[in-house]
């Protein structure tokens, strides 16, 4: 993984980012109905890659993995995260994470938080994250989600 990069996504990759996110969510085994209702708020826009400081991992030309920055400083999100199912396990993840995060701290956020999938909620607690609550799903009524924080560094 030694060619394994994380730039600035590009407005022209935002299609992929979609469907990579849902490839991502599909990881879990939800069902075609689930992912359907996901989809709206999986759309990641042209206009909205640059706005959501959308970072990207690549290695050799493909895309492994993204996140997005939202918010002003000094309180954000990590508004979205995910990894390509066929490399996890593979530590991008991980690394996609930290360097989200050192981007947070370098643009002075000091808070930011994340309404996790439940099955990811492991993930972000092994990256220092604390569980302060719950929040609605964007996309499945009745459904919570874990509300986790995190403070950059």
């Amino acid at each position: 993984m030694t060619s394994m990069r994380i730039r600035a996504g590009e407005a022209a990759e935002a299609a992929a980012l979609t469907e990579l996110a849902l490839r991502s969510k599909g990881h879990w085994e939800y069902d075609a109905e689930f992912l359907a209702a996901c989809r709206e708020e999986l759309t990641i826009r042209p206009a909205e890659v640059a706005a959501r400081r959308t970072l990207v991992a690549e290695e050799d030309g493909r895309i492994l993995g993204f996140t997005t920055l939202d918010g002003a400083p000094p309180k954000g999100a990590l508004g979205m995260m995910f990894v390509e199912p066929d490399t996890i396990g593979r530590g991008i993840g991980r690394r996609l994470f930290t360097h989200t995060m050192d981007e947070a701290h370098r643009l002075g956020f000091t808070r930011i938080t994340i309404d996790a999938d439940p099955n990811a909620e492991p993930f972000y607690r092994a990256m220092g994250a604390v569980r302060i609550g719950t929040t609605p799903s964007g996309s499945i009524e009745g459904r919570e989600l874990p509300l986790l924080e995190v403070a950059p560094a």
